[in-house]
């Protein structure tokens, strides 16, 4: 037995190199470890036994060392040899050398070769899964077809050929359902190392595999001249992707798009009917917000750099659009600047600025133009005025100099304090009327309700004045 394992080594090792794409060298060491554990178990640990590879003859031999010790102070015969016995050996040796006996491989026996092959064979698995990692290692990012095998707690198990690659619940794509044998590719998201060797992570879910698709379908974006700036996927459903050209004469949506629409719509099948908006990038953040919420219009937008927030204000007619269905539409959109987005009607801006304007205008000496100009520039309510500094004031029109904006936080804040003093609440603007209800737009009310009550205040100003 022990001779049929270890004969015939050299053409064994040439196979299982070939076969597995596994290099000499490590084969060679698992043969040289495994044969020397079977001479461990055979031998004791006691003594001193290396194996090495013998490349002319094809063989593992076995060496067991012992110290050169003079014949009248031998004593254990397994670590030692005495100086006649070992110059028979090898005339030229010395005392305290270390000599190496080499030991017969065929008495190791059945029960010591049976444990050299199982080393042999886990060296051979564990060198085989380093070849797999390291392969899938480089592959990361790319993508990978394969066959569906079976489905192991919601996850599909894929074929890749050499190994198995996993697509978890949360990477598939909802409504998606796969028989063993149907062939499916995805994205190589994850390269896992564990103890039963390389686990692969496949997505169908992702951005990325989105991303990997155009490059793959239009060959601007594989040569560079085309670049994706960003996507934003909900999966199954809508996808949104930006796209800038770096050459003036190429429109990157068109290229995109295809001739009839023929190179997005394979990716739209790829992703069994996922719509796809392809939005041109813009460095004007503001522009490119606008760009992702076609086709909605857009009025006007508010930014908030700081926060990195928009308010982004749209007809009434297009709110719905802008929204989206259940707000995809405006989740997409904010994915996809990475800026939260707040789409609000005319209306509702309408109504939102009349309050605003008449909570300001509350402060004394307070005009209307100063009062849009404060609210224009951020300041919402005299409450948030009250907590600014002088340098954040002084960014509003008419307030660039630091006595007036010190003035308005000072008004702003001991009105604030009369009306905690008083115990009063801060009046609101009062809703409009039902006369006023059913004439004209929510826009048309919103004005008249501001300018009603515009009369209001200045009517209270002349009275406070005559007395």
């Amino acid at each position: 037995m022990a001779e049929n394992v270890f004969s015939e080594l050299s053409r064994v090792i040439e196979q299982v190199g070939k076969d597995k794409g596994i290099d000499k060298s490590v084969v060679v060491d698992a043969v040289t470890q495994g044969m020397l554990v079977a001479a461990r178990k055979k031998y004791g640990t006691y003594r001193e036994i290396e194996a090495s590879y013998n490349e002319e003859s094809g063989e593992v031999e076995l060496h067991e060392f012992k110290e050169v010790v003079p014949r009248e102070k031998f004593i254990d015969e397994e670590v030692e040899i005495p100086l006649d016995e070992a110059l028979k050996l090898d005339p030229q040796a010395q005392l305290d050398d270390s000599i190496g006996i080499k030991i017969d491989t065929s008495d190791l026996g059945r029960i010591a070769a049976q444990t050299a092959k199982q080393i042999i064979m886990q060296k051979v698995r564990d060198a085989e899964r380093e070849i797999i990692f390291n392969e899938f290692e480089e592959r990361k990012g790319e993508i990978a077809s394969g066959i569906a095998r079976r489905v192991e707690k919601g996850a599909i198990v894929v074929d890749l050929g050499r190994t198995e690659a996993y697509i978890p619940p949360r990477e598939q794509i909802p409504g998606e359902q796969y028989k063993p044998g149907d062939r499916l590719q995805g994205y190589l998201m994850e390269v896992r190392q564990t103890t039963r060797g390389p686990q692969i992570i496949m997505s169908r879910a992702s951005s990325e595999y989105l991303m990997k698709l155009f490059e793959m379908e239009v060959p601007e974006i594989y040569d560079g001249i085309i670049e994706i700036m960003a996507a934003a996927r909900e999966p199954g459903q809508r996808a949104k992707i930006a796209v800038r050209s770096k050459d003036a004469a190429v429109d990157p949506v068109g290229a995109c798009v295809g001739m009839k629409g023929s190179r997005v719509q394979n990716i739209v099948q790829e992703l069994k009917g996922e719509k796809i908006d392809i939005v041109p990038w813009d460095e004007d953040v503001t522009r490119f917000a606008c760009n992702a919420l076609a086709p909605a219009e857009i009025s006007r937008v508010f930014v908030d750099e700081n926060n990195r927030e928009m308010e982004i204000v749209v007809p009434d007619s297009q709110l719905s659009l802008a929204i989206g269905k259940r707000g995809q539409n405006v989740r997409l959109a904010a994915k996809l600047t990475g800026w939260k987005l707040d789409i609000m009607s005319e209306a509702a801006a309408a109504s939102r600025t009349a309050e605003a304007i008449f909570n300001l205008m509350l402060l004394p000496g307070m005009t209307q133009t100063m009062a849009q100009n404060i609210f224009q520039s951020g300041f919402g309510t005299f409450q948030i005025v009250s907590q600014a500094s002088v340098e954040d004031i002084m960014t509003i029109p008419g307030y660039d100099d630091p006595d007036k904006a010190e003035k308005l936080i000072k008004d702003a804040k001991d009105l604030l304090e009369k009306y905690e003093k008083e115990g009063t609440p801060i009046p609101a603007a009062p809703t409009a009327s039902k006369e006023t209800k059913t004439v004209g737009s929510a826009k048309e009310q919103a004005d008249l309700r501001l300018k009603q009550e515009m009369q209001k205040l200045e009517g209270q100003a002349e009275g406070e004045e005559q007395k």
